[in-house]
């Protein structure tokens, strides 16, 4: 009968596969985790292939095992193969198999393992005649009529141990337990639903994402209360705008993120950063190993299509590797709105309202990439060259946060190429080295010409007496913007104890405008050049003790950061100028977590920090937002402390809180100022922001029904009597909500058709308390203007089927299931009941 050879005794630790993500097998006393192997539970026979049998053949089947946190085998890749239908054999057989799962520090997690199947042929003639009950036939594989005695274990397979590579959720449960101020969100769920990006998130405890419209709309992030470019986002560690994604977080595809991690207010040195507030980096796949494929597609309300296409592949024997993935987004954002309507003949504002459609919200955008490379040469650990560009194209249908006066024909987009090199190796002696360079290549367009007047039903009413609908000139600019960045890291552990880091991040950008409507001379002088150079240098020590009980990181940033302006820039009228300003600053900070027990352990994090400002608050963006060359760095002293009971192993199913208290303490925080004529980044003197955020889950032994919540209180007020807003002194600042919570509810019945199937139901819902858009000392309570409170619930029903390689799901769903009434700015709708399908296979 087929035996196992290495895959029937418990697998051990062995030397890691080179370029293994998230592996990490540090044994325990030496600081690192304890990882606990998987162990086989009950094996399902495999049928021995009747042209071997006839051909007297034996022979090993080696694969490599994809174990997921429950113990059943979700993946089985033949490493090994004998051909004459061993493979499939032995494939089919250990996909029925199930094993306890993997346990680091007593959390089941997902695993990788090696795993021998021997098939061998019992001595008795094969032409006896068999029984089920004495272990014949093809049910057990064998090809006589008596069991075939244990040969054990094959020579080869005894001399290589079985190995496990802890990945995808064992990595996200290693940050979640660092002493990094982090939280992590896994997104396997999320790239079966029909949510976007900025929709996920939102559903975390401390993170807002407001949007102005439907899918492409400009969206504000905040994360304990701090927001947008207060904010740095990354993708793979690459600042998101330089990695071609120049349209925001909201907007990227989710099904092209893995995980994403939120860096609360204390951001690590590796990603040479200046945030404020915290970081955001997002995730994608970055397995080198075999051959894998997926693709999505989503169709819903107001003529949204969405699509994303991935592949990759490993060349084993010369360890080449290649990987590419695109995406294609539309959205006709036609959504009915309700609003007053201006008599054309009288000039007065109907004061009912009316239902209207928007019709010029239209967004598209595409973008490819292709990653080559070599992975795992005694040279490289990895050397990858990726290739990318991005496309996109928004209407405009009103002013932005003001939806009173629509516009017909205001347009921008952006091309952005690009490339990066990654280098990864080990030097020995403790030392690891990571590098990357790279470039951007940017051309924006703004286009407001239109000489008409139109109305909310999409007429043209009226000639204009000057062209132009958002200002009373017109714009036709183009903005071409290079980028360049480097990042270097190096990291040295001269002890199982002890860790060094040194982290190197510049980044160079320039930047010209042209307005084309302008004659030749009024237009060079507009191109003056602008340009920002910023170099961010940091060092880390991070110390384990006591048996990996206690983690702590501490560490030194130093920032520079030089400008240089020539010419005019939008907003500035009359006069041409040259600027210069050098910053210098520096920053510390510290993070520690101190584990209890397994299901135990408590955080506390520090950092002084600054944040440069960004091109976009500098400059202004040439379309809304005008130039302030006065602006000077942000600081703020930011503190977490908070604690995490983790009991996923108990009777009575996995239980999951966490509790945190934040505060940021910022000196001239720089906010958008949208209640002017002209909309522009200005100071704010002295702002605080203290808060409590908490999130509980539950999840029933078997997975059939899962309960998730969390809250988050944010008490951000200004704290000076200086500057702008003087007189609002101890007020909350305006136009941010301080009060959020989200809730779902997930009702999961697994092998409904087939055995590794399962469908789902599952609600979730999202309530946001009302809140002013100016300070609340500013005029009466009843005429103030005010975003409601608000309660929205969506509800998605689920099927996934699992037919190896292949994983199949498709999903309905419905967004604002009660239709109610939603904005997430003052007096600009969001759409009412939107209902959407999505499809997704992986292979």
């Amino acid at each position: 009968m087929p035996e196992r050879a290495a895959g029937d005794r418990e697998p051990t630790v062995s030397a890691p596969v080179a370029g293994s993500p998230g592996l990490d097998r540090s044994p325990s006393g030496a600081g690192g985790p304890r990882i606990e192997p998987p162990q086989l539970i009950e094996l399902a026979e495999a049928e021995y292939p009747q042209a071997a049998r006839a051909a007297r053949r034996e022979g090993t089947v080696v694969l490599k095992l994809l174990i997921d946190a429950a113990g059943r085998v979700t993946e089985a890749e033949v490493t090994r193969p004998l051909g004459d239908g061993f493979d499939e054999a032995a494939r089919a057989a250990v996909l029925r198999s199930r094993f306890t799962p993997a346990r680091r520090d007593g959390t089941p997690v997902a695993a990788r393992i090696l795993y021998s199947y021997a098939f061998r042929l019992p001595e008795v003639p094969p032409a006896e005649p068999t029984s089920p009950a004495t272990g014949g036939g093809a049910a057990t594989g064998t090809a006589a009529t008596t069991p075939a005695p244990a040969t054990g274990s094959d020579p080869a397979n005894s001399a290589a141990p079985a190995e496990v590579t802890v990945r995808g959720a064992a990595m996200a449960e290693r940050l979640r337990q660092s002493a990094q101020a982090v939280t992590v969100i896994e997104t396997e769920e999320a790239q079966r639903r029909t949510a976007d990006l900025g929709e996920v998130l939102a559903r975390t405890q401390g993170v807002g994402v407001r949007k102005s419209a439907g899918l492409g709309s400009w969206a504000r992030f905040s994360l304990n209360g701090l927001t947008d470019e207060q904010i740095r986002f990354f993708i793979d560690g690459v600042p998101l705008d330089l990695a071609g994604y120049p349209f925001g977080v909201s907007n990227v595809p989710v099904n092209l993120v893995e995980r994403v991690e939120l860096y609360r207010g204390v951001v690590p040195v590796r990603f040479g950063a200046d945030a404020l507030g915290g970081a955001v980096n997002l995730v994608t796949d970055r397995d080198v190993r075999g051959t894998h494929g997926a693709a999505s597609y989503e169709v819903g309300s107001y003529d949204t299509h969405r699509l994303t296409l991935s592949a990759r592949h490993l060349h084993e024997p010369s360890g080449v590797f290649t990987r590419v993935n695109g995406f294609f987004d539309y959205a006709k954002n036609d959504y009915p709105v309700d609003v007053h309507v201006v008599d054309f003949k009288t000039g007065r504002r109907d004061p009912e309202l009316t239902r209207v459609r928007r019709f010029h919200d239209a967004y598209r955008a595409a973008g490819a990439s292709a990653e080559v490379g070599f992975v795992n040469r005694p040279w490289a650990r990895r050397l990858l060259l990726r290739a990318y560009v991005t496309d996109y194209d928004k209407e405009h249908q009103h002013r932005f946060g003001v939806m009173e006066t629509p516009y017909g024909e205001v347009t921008n987009g952006e091309t952005a190429p690009g490339a990066t090199l990654q280098y990864e190796q080990g030097l020995g002696r403790g030392v690891a080295l990571e590098a990357l360079v790279g470039y951007t290549y940017g051309r924006a367009t703004f286009l407001d010409v239109s000489e008409c007047t139109y109305d909310w039903f999409g007429r043209c009413r009226s000639k204009r007496p000057n062209p132009g609908e958002d200002e009373t000139s017109p714009r036709d600019r183009v903005f071409l913007e290079h980028s360049g960045l480097g990042r270097l890291n190096l990291r040295y552990r001269p002890h199982p104890e002890h860790a060094l880091q040194l982290s190197v991040s510049p980044t160079f950008i320039t930047r010209t405008v042209e307005e084309r409507r302008l004659d030749n001379d009024a237009r060079e002088q507009l191109r003056g050049a602008h340009s920002l150079f910023t170099l961010v240098l940091g060092v880390e020590h991070q110390l384990n003790l006591f048996d990996d009980r206690l983690e702590n990181s501490s560490f030194v940033k130093d920032y520079v950061q030089l400008l240089r302006m020539t010419g005019r820039l939008p907003g500035l009228h009359g006069y041409f100028d040259q600027r210069e300003r050098d910053t210098h600053r520096l920053g510390v900070g510290d993070g520690l977590r101190y584990r209890f027990s397994e299901w135990l352990y408590a955080k506390a994090s520090y950092e002084w920090t600054t944040r440069l400002p960004r091109p976009v608050e500098v400059f202004g963006d040439g379309m809304m937002i005008v130039s302030n060359l006065a602006l000077k760095p942000e600081t703020s002293h930011n503190g977490n402390v908070g604690f995490t009971i983790d009991a996923r192993d108990t009777a009575w199913g996995a239980w999951r809180l966490d509790a945190n208290g934040f505060v940021r303490a910022v000196a001239r925080l720089i906010a958008l100022n949208n209640r002017t004529e002209s909309i522009q980044y200005i100071h704010v003197s002295g702002a605080r922001s203290l808060g409590v955020e908490a999130a509980a889950g539950w999840t029933s032994p078997g997975e059939h029904l899962a309960l998730d919540g969390n809250i988050t209180y944010d008490d951000f007020r200004k704290v000076s009597d200086e500057g702008n807003f003087a007189g609002s002194e101890g007020e909350r600042m305006p136009n941010r909500p301080w009060l959020f919570a989200n809730g779902s509810a997930r009702v999961q019945i697994q092998e409904v058709v087939a055995p590794r199937d399962a469908i789902s139901l599952t609600w979730d819902t999202r309530y946001v308390h009302g809140f002013y858009l100016g300070f609340e000392n500013w005029g009466q309570p009843e005429s103030k203007a005010k975003v409601d409170s608000q309660l929205l619930h969506s509800l998605a029903l689920t099927y996934v089927a699992r037919d190896e390689p292949r994983t199949v799901s498709f999903t309905i769903e419905a967004h604002n299931l009660t239709n109610e009434r939603a904005s997430d700015f003052y007096g600009v709708q969001r759409p009412r009941r939107t209902l959407f399908s999505k499809a997704t296979l992986e292979m």
